[in-house]
């Protein structure tokens, strides 16, 4: 009997960071060549808005594809990391003009990535379809999640939701089991931090990684007493951008030791300097706390732990965390971080048709 031959998709992978714009080619789900195109804060003073930037990137992004031999008229699909809307389930998106305008809005915030919308869309003229995948707004809490202690302010799903879920499944392949039969705590560790439960293949509860809730990162302050954080709000001594510049962006442990680098103050911990140590353990410490905040939400039923981001690469923050919540389940350390592979994978499977292509209309959620 003659094998049917495997249908072959051409993908272009893009995710737009503040000061780099990654970009991956792939032939089904397989990586083909990559390129993390970065972009000198000389350069980028130019441009007062992520919008402005949008022919400097497109320019990188069609140099890559020039140098690569990658004909776009051959692309089945351009997928980019997106993008701020009114919260979303788990799935993959067309990129339609109701989501660019939403993201456009910055009613839901606003991130380079908003931008991967656009540029993936421009690209997608070629005859490839625009998508994105579990975007920052994935929300897939529990109803008691939601509570915050004042009514007019709801816990919002706000986090690292594609490196969660990239991570999430590429665990439940690796060991052979199906990641919605899962419960899974997975910690994202990068510029921010997220801890998010996972219950059999849904994301129903976590920290707002993205703005100030939770274990401080190397520049986010994380969760601050409330009590004190009024009394700084009204000293009369900052504005309201200038607070959020503190939370985000000027917080954490830039603000204990003067320096955002992980490696960096490792090394100065190494070195002898106590400040150093003392904030690496502190932060350690506040995951660790986390960690086990999400335990009680999965009632202690805790397949495995999983460690992700580019701070996962540290023996000495993994190995304090491991110390502390080890009793809850295994810890599997996945260094860097899974979001390209998980978008081309996604956007795979829509072509493959094993996942819908999900489409925003307006005023509702999805179709």
């Amino acid at each position: 009997m003659l094998e049917v031959p495997m249908e072959r998709y051409e993908i272009l992978v893009i995710n737009l960071g503040s000061s780099s714009t990654k970009v991956a080619y792939y032939i089904n789900d397989t990586c083909m060549v990559k390129a993390d195109l970065a972009h000198p804060s000389e350069e980028l003073k130019q441009y007062d808005s992520i919008w402005k930037q949008a022919d400097m990137r497109m320019d990188a992004i069609e140099k890559f594809l020039d140098e690569n031999g990658i004909d776009k008229g051959k692309l089945a699909a351009v997928v980019s990391r997106g993008g701020h809307t009114r919260p979303l389930t788990g799935g993959t998106y067309l990129i339609n003009q109701v989501m660019l305008e939403e993201s456009a809005s910055e009613v839901y915030g606003n991130h380079a990535c908003d931008l991967g919308l656009v540029l993936a869309s421009r690209l997608a003229r070629y005859g490839a379809s625009p998508m994105t995948a579990n975007t920052p707004v994935t929300d897939e809490f529990e109803p008691l999640a939601r509570y915050s202690g004042l009514p007019e302010i709801e816990r919002r799903s706000s986090f690292h939701a594609l490196n969660h879920k990239g991570a999430a499944r590429h665990y439940a392949k690796e060991t052979g089991r199906d990641y919605g039969s899962l419960n899974l705590i997975v910690v994202h560790m990068g510029g921010g931090i997220s801890v998010a439960a996972h219950k059999r293949g849904k994301m129903v509860d976590a920290n707002n990684g993205l703005a100030g809730d939770g274990p401080f990162s190397t520049n986010r302050s994380g969760g601050l007493p409330v009590g004190s954080l009024i009394s700084e709000c009204f000293s009369g001594k900052y504005t309201q951008k200038q607070m959020m510049r503190r939370v985000n962006g000027e917080g954490g442990m830039l603000a204990y030791v003067g320096e955002s680098d992980t490696l960096t103050v490792e090394r100065r911990a190494e070195s002898g300097d106590e400040s150093c140590a003392m904030v690496l353990d502190a932060m350690a410490y506040q995951v660790s706390k986390e960690i086990g905040a999400c335990a009680a939400v999965l009632a202690g039923q805790v397949d495995a732990v999983i460690l992700t981001g580019g701070m996962a690469h540290s023996e000495r923050l993994t190995g304090f965390i491991e110390e502390r919540v080890g009793f809850i389940a295994p810890i599997v350390r996945y260094p860097g971080e899974y979001e390209m592979q998980s978008l081309a994978e996604n956007a795979y499977e829509v072509l493959c048709k094993k996942q819908p292509l999900l489409i925003m209309e307006q005023g509702g959620e999805h179709v």
